[in-house]
């Protein structure tokens, strides 16, 4: 039929639908250390009327990623926080957030962020900070997900949105996206199926995670 969706690029996505949308917009920051199609997903998101938000600030960890060409094309402010001139995980997050606090965010997200954060993060945004992995956690947490899934032989792969605790991947899952693999995948075939879902997904567990500012005493 004329305008169906190939079958690879059909993904399951759970629960279906955002949430309503907050009292107000929700200030958002990112954190991304790569290409930044995240972030620039969470923008046009917020500037077309999917999320009720404004991205107001993006750091990146590397000086040449790819998300700082992102942030100029799209106006939105950007800062190079480069984890090798910080003394530890901890001294990193705490300029992460003195940085944020003072843009007022409401909800941080890690969108390809490259680092493993401290608790000095994840209690300064408990429920409040979001991160975007490439599996269906609680399998293939940490680095090269997609590879691993691959190499298992897995039937289904997919993303999670989920928040954020010390503890790696393993924080309580928002929203989930599968992604069905094939015989002949291999990352390069399989990794933009995953992200177009990331784009899809993110947006709605931001909205999510922003209900928590005002279901709160």
């Amino acid at each position: 039929m004329e305008g169906s969706p190939s079958p690879r690029s059909v993904a399951l996505v759970v629960p279906h639908g955002p949430p309503s949308p907050s009292p107000r917009p929700l200030r958002l920051g990112v954190l991304a250390s790569g290409q930044g199609s995240n972030f620039e997903a969470l923008v046009q998101a917020s500037r077309h009327g999917a999320l009720h938000a404004e991205v107001v600030g993006l750091v990146v960890n590397t000086p040449h990623c790819k998300a700082l060409a992102r942030a100029e094309r799209l106006n939105v402010g950007a800062t190079v926080m480069d984890h090798r001139r910080y003394t530890s995980r901890e001294a990193l997050d705490h300029a992460l957030v003195d940085h944020f606090r003072a843009l007022q965010v409401d909800v941080l997200i890690m969108a390809g962020w490259m680092r493993i954060v401290s608790p000095v993060l994840c209690q300064a945004y408990d429920q409040r900070l979001v991160n975007i992995h490439p599996s269906l956690l609680p399998a293939f947490r940490g680095l090269n997900a997609m590879e691993r899934a691959l190499a298992a032989g897995v039937c289904i792969t997919g993303c999670t949105a989920h928040l954020v605790v010390p503890e790696v991947d393993a924080g309580p899952i928002l929203i989930q996206a599968a992604v069905p693999t094939y015989p002949d995948d291999t990352v390069a075939t399989l990794a933009p199926r995953i992200h177009a879902q990331e784009h899809r997904i993110l947006p709605v567990a931001v909205a999510m995670a922003g209900r928590h500012l005002f279901e709160r005493p």
